[in-house]
């Protein structure tokens, strides 16, 4: 499995599960009433703590897995079983932006900064998916410094495009509208329940050689 991945598969597992199209309801309704220096503020933020979990499980994701015993193809499995439910809620759409969307409420800066960090950084944009997906990548990476840093830049460009999204996400919802962004986050969500399965394949054929998967 190491010589198939490349940059572009990389990136369009991270991508798949940390993106913020999900979390745009909720970042426009905080951010209303807020200057654009201040919102821009709000975007840096919200990228750096989704960024921060994305290092966290390229670096530490495997030594986490050591510590407390868990071997990296029960770890598959699980982070699979993760995917596949986000990937079908996604597919569903099941909370709408229209849900989120309270406008004509203002807020201050100081007030949505704990927001925009928890639920909208963590866990709507990077969650239990993301560090999943970041640990197995860099598990099967290991040892190729070339795929590594393929993968540490795949990371850093997801971050580039969650704060793009964030930044512009009023402009955003304009020109795609709640239908257009409803219609990419299930496309997205078939990709994710895609990863899921494939990883769970890869856990269990391991774990059970004799399923024959």
């Amino acid at each position: 499995m190491r010589h198939l991945l490349s940059f572009q598969l990389m990136f369009l597992g991270i991508f798949a599960v940390a993106n913020n199209f999900k979390s745009l309801g909720k970042f426009l309704q905080i951010s209303q009433g807020l200057s654009d220096a201040e919102q821009i503020r709000l975007s840096i933020n919200a990228t750096l703590a989704s960024l921060v979990v994305m290092l966290a499980a390229l670096f530490t994701g495997e030594s986490l897995l050591n510590f407390f015993g868990i071997s990296l193809d029960a770890f598959r499995v699980a982070g699979g079983m993760v995917l596949a439910m986000l990937g079908i809620d996604m597919i569903q759409a099941r909370k709408s932006l229209e849900e989120d969307e309270a406008y004509g409420v203002s807020h201050t800066y100081s007030k949505v900064i704990p927001s925009v960090i928890t639920p909208i950084a963590i866990p709507l944009t990077t969650g239990a998916g993301t560090f999943s997906t970041i640990t197995i990548f860099a598990d099967q990476v290991s040892g190729n410094d070339f795929l590594y840093f393929q993968l540490f830049a795949a990371i850093l460009l997801q971050a580039l495009l969650i704060f793009v999204v964030f930044r512009y996400s009023s402009k955003l919802l304009y020109v795609m509208g709640k239908t257009g962004i409803s219609i990419l986050t299930r496309v997205v969500g078939l990709f994710t329940l895609a990863l899921g399965i494939q990883f769970m394949s890869m856990g269990l054929k391991i774990l059970f050689p004799g399923l024959g998967l």
